[in-house]
């Protein structure tokens, strides 16, 4: 690519050191931290990524593999490859991997200037655009935690196919691919591909390669979908009254809208509650914002101008997380990574016009303006970076932001376990169920709750969610080892003995790679069940 004026060729290796360097200095309070979080399911209980052998890279790429468990709803074979790499060269020794999350993220920043500056981006905006993203306090989630690497690889991935979209669509084909198969986000690649070909009068010859990423899209999609629908969807009670939804996905998306705008809002773990309100303001904020986007983005794509592709990535990108399919928690930070670009470019062309009337003092007062924003955010991302050394530290400040979430719950019912006061206890862990939580394995491996555990009242609760896993279980068609064994668990948690038997039993029979573990647990609940009057333990 042509370096813009007054830039030296080198430009992209001297930004990828500079925002590298950047990133090491803001982030450099969790670039020593742990597996924490959703990191102990990825990568340290995955098995299937700690031999790099054929079978498991395999199992990566295998949908009905019992290795998609470790994608967590998702189908992302390049993404556990990734981790799987990563562990033959780290190990358990995490700054490598934070390291390598850091690199990552500056390569995204840099493939992001290249294409802010491909439509056209005045390259003082560019890099001031770039600079925002670097450091936005959203993204310390993203390049923070370990298995996100998912988000930082994905984007690079997407971006690099839309650079390489006309002059290599090969490699563009290629990019777009390994970016679906890292993280489903990366699929906003494709519309704003169209968008471009579409304002740039493409020939034929870019929108035949184009249709062949609409043939790798269309295959990848219903294998993701079904993966998605198994494991991440989540019933969510109050959407079932169709305008709670509705007014619920339009308050998310305008607090998305704030905290890139401004980062308040940044948290750990976002529990908000769904919109019951008609007169709730983040919701009546929805209207006239999704009308003002959706204008821009109609109007500027009609006149054939590269900004409408911006604001179709920036909309493309957050309908994903909008909630119109529900998961675990309804928001995040990290869940901005993909939606900031297009906002940012949408906004730099949008203010090229402006500028272009706009005095010089007027100029150099927003030029002022955006890098006294740079520097707020640096501030606020350093701030928060520390957070990403322990679970406990997540958790304070998930409880802080929303203190009537599950992990506020927990921590009180911890609190109140240890203290004897098994009434307030349950009554904070009902309350956490009613949220959704019923992890009842949870409720017997946490030691804050260990008072607890002798309570009637607390074995009616273990009692209780251990069924509710059951139903989510045989909603969402468990078939693994490892699954099937959690719902033999859970079976015998409620004293259900012929039940867990026949779950252990289909678990050896699905076969896994931990028969000897299986049949344990088949011995021991066949035993439970005689000596609790059953008979010996034959299939029934």
């Amino acid at each position: 690519m042509k370096a813009p004026d007054g830039w030296p060729r080198t430009w992209p290796l001297l930004l990828f050191a500079a925002v590298a360097g950047g990133c090491f200095a803001v982030l450099r309070g969790a670039l020593d931290g742990p597996f924490i979080s959703d990191d102990v399911g990825y990568i340290v209980a995955n098995v299937y990524l700690h031999e790099l052998s054929f079978e498991n890279v395999v199992a990566f790429f295998d949908p009905g593999s019992p290795a998609q468990i470790y994608a967590v709803g998702n189908y992302s074979p390049i993404h556990l490859l990734l981790h799987a790499l990563e562990w033959q060269i780290f190990a358990d020794h995490t700054f490598g991997y934070h390291l390598l999350n850091v690199l990552v993220h500056a390569l995204a920043c840099t493939l992001l200037a290249a294409l802010l500056l491909a439509s056209r981006v005045p390259s003082t905006a560019a890099l001031v655009g770039v600079l925002i993203f670097a450091v936005h306090p959203a993204n310390v989630q993203a390049v923070a935690w370990i298995s996100q690497l998912k988000s930082t690889a994905g984007l690079a991935f997407a971006l690099g196919a839309l650079l390489a979209l006309s002059r290599r669509p090969w490699l563009g084909l290629l990019l777009f691919a390994l970016g679906i198969l890292t993280k489903a986000a990366a699929a906003f690649a494709l519309p704003m591909a169209v968008a471009l070909l579409w304002a740039r009068r493409a020939p034929a010859r870019q929108w035949l390669w184009l249709g062949v990423w609409g043939l790798v899209f269309g295959a990848y999609v219903g294998v993701e979908f079904a993966e998605f629908r198994t494991r991440g969807w989540v019933d969510v009670p109050a959407f079932a009254d169709p305008w709670v939804h509705v007014r619920s996905v339009g308050a998310y998306a305008t607090r998305y809208l704030v905290m890139a705008a401004t980062s308040w809002g940044v948290s750990a773990f976002q529990e908000p509650d769904p919109v019951v309100s008609l007169l709730d303001p983040w919701w009546l904020a929805s209207i006239p914002l999704a009308l003002l986007i959706g204008a821009r983005a109609i109007f500027t794509l009609a006149r054939r101008e590269e900004e409408g592709a911006w604001w179709l990535a920036a909309i493309v990108s957050w309908l994903p997380i909008s909630q119109i399919f529900p998961f675990v928690h309804p928001m995040a930070d990290h869940y901005l990574y993909f939606v900031l670009p297009g906002l940012i470019g949408g906004i730099a062309l949008w203010a090229s016009r402006w500028r272009a009337g706009a005095s010089l003092g007027v100029r150099r007062a927003a030029l002022a303006a955006s890098l006294g924003l740079v520097v707020f955010f640096a501030w606020h991302s350093s701030m928060r970076a520390p957070l990403w050394q322990s679970d406990l530290l997540l958790s304070l400040d998930a409880a802080r932001h929303f203190p009537e979430g599950r992990t506020a719950r927990l921590l009180r019912a911890r609190s109140a376990a240890q203290a004897g006061d098994t009434a307030s206890a349950v009554a904070e862990l009902r309350g956490a169920e009613a949220r959704g939580m019923f992890e009842f394995r949870v409720l017997e491996l946490d030691p804050g709750l260990a008072p607890l555990r002798a309570e009637p009242a607390f074995r009616q609760l273990v009692h209780d969610w251990a069924g509710l896993w059951i139903e989510w279980a045989e909603r969402s068609g468990a078939s693994t080892q490892s699954e099937l064994r959690i719902v033999g668990l859970a079976h015998l948690k409620r004293d259900e003995f012929d039940a867990a038997v026949r779950a252990y039993e289909r678990a050896l029979a699905a076969g896994g790679r931990d028969p000897d573990g299986t049949r344990r647990d088949l011995e021991e609940a066949r035993s439970l069940r005689i000596q609790r009057g059953g008979s010996d333990g034959k299939p029934l």
